[in-house]
């Protein structure tokens, strides 16, 4: 295990997408986006991905400085199309016109269609509720088949990630944010590479036996190589059996087949599409009731008696709150298979071994 300071590890992975054709602006951002994944827990959705990311920007599958596009723009609706370029990059301008939107009107809908990985939706319900907004997201991945419906063994659907984000008074927000399979893929990839282990029966091969080992989802691998999931014979699970099967299948129709991004399928180029909605709770709540009734529920819940073996009740985002606060000071732990595969990436674009050696320093 490898544990990198946060900034010198913001500092080394922008100056990967620096010399992988990003602006220095773009660079720093998705390594800053990447890096707070980590912070909070969410290794997945972190640093692990540089590899990917780079050889989709060699493959000309994400492009990088995109601007996102404003194709339909009402006073309460847009439609965002994120032309391919880095998630790290458009979705924060989709985010943005939905958030001015909301200002106005109280309310508003966003669809962000071919996006590139945009990362851990957590990011754009913190960003809207910073502004003290509630925020919904129905969120797919067209072009990735990764979990199998259930009753099924073959890939049908994408991780198709659900989020909410609540904003409270002079606190952090609440932030729901999962996959709507037992794991995310990202937790696969973190498994692959030497990380914390899949759950029992996250997978299930194509004769229905269930399994944690990685090798099914992506087939044979090295531990340097990357990691292809149209190799493996199974598939990831679908949480929650037909609910989470059944939530995952409108995630694909809203965040895909309405925004024009397209449901799920396979030969086609990968792309996040997102459909959010906006709600400013100052225009909503006639009666004032919201924040006191938010805390007081909040309070509510922690103060549940914990079921044996559990420490405390919590409510979303206090996990993330904990990790954050001890990464911060403690530094980012990598497992050795993912640093140095984000390392060899580093390397193949241009990276010095100064800076490789400065990161660990």
């Amino acid at each position: 295990m490898v544990t990198i300071q946060v900034q010198r590890l913001i500092d080394f992975v922008t100056e990967v997408f620096a010399h992988a054709q990003s602006s220095p602006e773009e660079a720093k951002r998705i390594a800053t986006y990447l890096t707070t994944a980590n912070l909070t827990g969410h290794d997945s959705h972190g640093v692990i991905r540089v590899p990917v990311y780079i050889r989709w920007q060699k493959t000309g599958m994400v492009v990088p400085n995109q601007a996102a596009e404003l194709v339909l723009d009402t006073p309460s609706l847009a439609v965002v199309d994120g032309r391919f370029g880095y998630g790290q990059t458009v979705t924060p301008q989709a985010v943005r016109i939905g958030i001015e939107k909301c200002r106005k009107a109280g309310l508003a809908a966003v669809a962000l269609r071919n996006a590139g990985h945009i990362g851990r939706v957590g990011d754009w319900a913190e960003m809207a509720a910073a502004e003290g907004l509630i925020s919904v997201h129905f969120v797919n991945a067209a072009g990735s088949l990764l979990v199998a419906p259930f009753g099924g063994v073959e890939k049908r659907l994408s991780t198709a990630p659900y989020c909410v984000g609540i904003p409270r008074a002079g606190q952090d927000p609440i932030v729901l944010d999962f996959a709507t399979s037992v794991v995310a893929e990202g937790k696969v990839l973190v498994a692959s590479r030497g990380g914390k282990k899949l759950p029992k029966g996250a997978l299930v091969d194509s004769d229905g036996s269930l399994s944690e080992d990685p090798v099914v989802l992506y087939g044979p691998f090295t531990p340097d190589g990357p990691r292809d999931h149209t190799r493996g014979t199974g598939a990831i699970r679908a949480f929650g059996e037909h609910k989470g099967s059944g939530l995952a299948f409108i995630c694909e129709l809203l965040g895909g087949a309405l925004t024009g991004t397209g449901a799920t399928s396979g030969g086609r180029r990968f792309a996040n599409g997102m459909l959010a909605f906006y709600v400013d709770p100052k225009v909503i709540d006639t009666s004032n009731l919201f924040d006191g009734e938010v805390s007081r529920y909040v309070d509510f819940i922690r103060a549940t008696k914990p079921a044996a073996g559990v420490d405390q009740v919590l409510i979303p985002g206090d996990p993330e709150r904990r990790t954050r606060a001890e990464r911060t000071q403690n530094g980012i732990p990598l497992p050795d298979d993912t640093w140095a595969a984000i390392v060899n990436t580093a390397r193949e674009v241009g990276v010095s071994e100064v800076s490789i050696q400065r990161a660990t320093a």
